[in-house]
């Protein structure tokens, strides 16, 4: 199946396999804000059910139960989220672009997205206790990283 979702066009994945082409970086889960211009800005503040080392939701399926503004990526609305980072499999997929060489349907290992530095962990706090003046003085750029980062023993396939 891997294989097959590599390339296969995102209308027609079925459920299970739209959920199988996240990449597990957990930047969707970061607050962010849009300027005047509608540039996405980073911040390296994440929602208060991130979990900061598995860089997943703690509570996935019931998750707008708790965070009624959470993200909902779905194959209709993956085209008017601008907000998704330039690394996003969601994103890659639909602009028509390949996933890139680090995510596990390409390299077959799900940790590569935290060995080569793209993911979230390590890398963030979390919103609880922050004000939302707090949260915007927290911008970073390095979410929309297009590289990942080198490190030993890590060699780019």
């Amino acid at each position: 199946m891997e294989k097959v979702l590599i390339n296969k066009p995102l209308k027609d994945l079925s459920p299970s396999e739209w959920e199988a082409l996240c990449d597990g970086c957990g930047k969707c889960c970061l607050h962010k804000f849009e300027d005047e211009d509608a540039k996405v800005h980073f911040t390296d503040v994440a929602c208060k059910l991130f979990n900061s080392n598995t860089c997943r939701c703690k509570k996935y399926k019931k998750r707008h139960e708790y965070v009624k503004d959470c993200l909902s990526l779905t194959k209709r609305s993956v085209a008017k989220m601008n907000c998704l980072p330039q690394t996003c499999a969601y994103r890659l997929r639909y602009e028509g672009k390949p996933l890139k060489w680090w995510h596990y349907l390409v390299c077959g290992d799900r940790q590569m997205v935290h060995k080569a530095g793209i993911s979230a962990r390590g890398r963030v706090i979390s919103e609880t206790g922050l004000s939302q003046e707090e949260i915007e003085d927290r911008i970073v750029s390095w979410p929309n990283h297009k590289k990942a980062l080198r490190k030993k023993g890590l060699v780019k396939g």
